[in-house]
């Protein structure tokens, strides 16, 4: 019989490129979602259950029989009673009922550069995720991505959004630090085939090519034919723009954890890269595609009934 593996978060952004890659593969795939209503891509390929993660008994039940659990379960940010130190404890829940059901094997998604003594929760929370996978007994990889590209990404096309929307484009602070976009599907392929090793070690999912912010907001903006106006601007007031911007909109479209660990360039690897997607070859292949429509973050998670 065909393995089985788990992926949770079939439905979203990453995990949807997961579970296409094993679907391809041959292997037999369910999902543990949120919203276990939410529309399915895979249609009857894949079967949707709750995290259920107040009742474990259920969510051990779910996993049983399972040979890999692919783990991209996390949040953005706090949103109403969804918060980072609520995600953590799911998490726990998760690892440790997954322990119980017998898995195989956990492939976890994290973000390069987690940090246990972060002062960014996002980090921070990121670290305490892989702390849990550490200790609850199931052989494990751990895959640190840097900032991911591709049709459905958010942040990216939003930089593309608003270098479409408007003249004028902020570049906080003096822009050279540093991002190594990698492409979603390569991502999903550096996770697929850490089932295979051996160690634990974490492996960073980086792309092949380097820019600091100002070169990569410039690059969109001349790919996509618009000449905007690149203004330096202090690191709070990119934030206080963020937050009127995402109040225009009814959305988040910047937090300041992602704005402090972009400038403090967390968001590279020292690792070589093992990802062959050069996002400026990607760039001009969707560059009518990119920005041409808002990504909302709240619409995408919470309120995507009413679209």
């Amino acid at each position: 019989m065909n393995q089985m593996d788990v992926v949770t978060g079939s439905f979203g952004y990453i995990g949807c490129y997961i579970t296409q890659q094993l679907l391809d593969a041959g292997w037999r795939v369910k999902t543990i979602t949120t919203h276990v209503d939410k529309p399915n891509p895979f249609g009857e390929q894949v079967e949707a259950y709750l995290y259920n993660f107040e009742r474990p008994v259920l969510l051990i039940d779910c996993l049983k029989g399972v040979d890999t659990l692919y783990n991209t379960y996390w949040v953005r940010f706090n949103y109403r009673a969804i918060t980072f130190a609520q995600a953590v404890r799911n998490t726990r829940i998760l690892f440790d009922c997954a322990a119980e059901a017998g898995i195989k094997h956990i492939v976890h998604i994290s973000v390069t550069n987690p940090s246990l003594n972060s002062p960014l929760p996002y980090y921070q929370g990121k670290a305490l995720q892989e702390e849990a996978l550490k200790v609850c007994g199931v052989p494990y990889s751990i895959v640190r991505p840097t900032l991911v590209f591709g049709k459905e990404d958010i942040l990216v096309n939003n930089i593309a959004w608003l270098i479409r929307k408007f003249p004028v484009f902020p570049i906080f602070g003096d822009g050279k630090y540093c991002v190594q976009p990698v492409y979603v599907r390569d991502l999903a392929s550096i996770a697929v085939a850490s089932t295979g090793q051996m160690e634990s070690t974490p492996v960073d999912a980086i792309g092949p090519e380097s820019y600091t912010f100002e070169e990569f907001a410039r690059l969109i903006a001349r790919t996509i034919g618009r000449t905007v106006a690149f203004v330096n601007i202090p690191a709070t007031l990119g934030i206080t723009f963020g937050k009127l911007i995402g109040l225009f909109l009814r959305d988040v479209l910047l937090t300041r954890d992602e704005l402090i660990g972009l400038m403090s360039n967390l968001l590279t690897s020292k690792q070589k890269p093992n990802s062959d997607t050069r996002f400026s070859e990607w760039l001009a292949r969707h560059k009518n595609m990119i920005g041409a429509s808002y990504s909302s973050e709240l619409a995408r998670h919470f309120h995507w009934e009413s679209n």
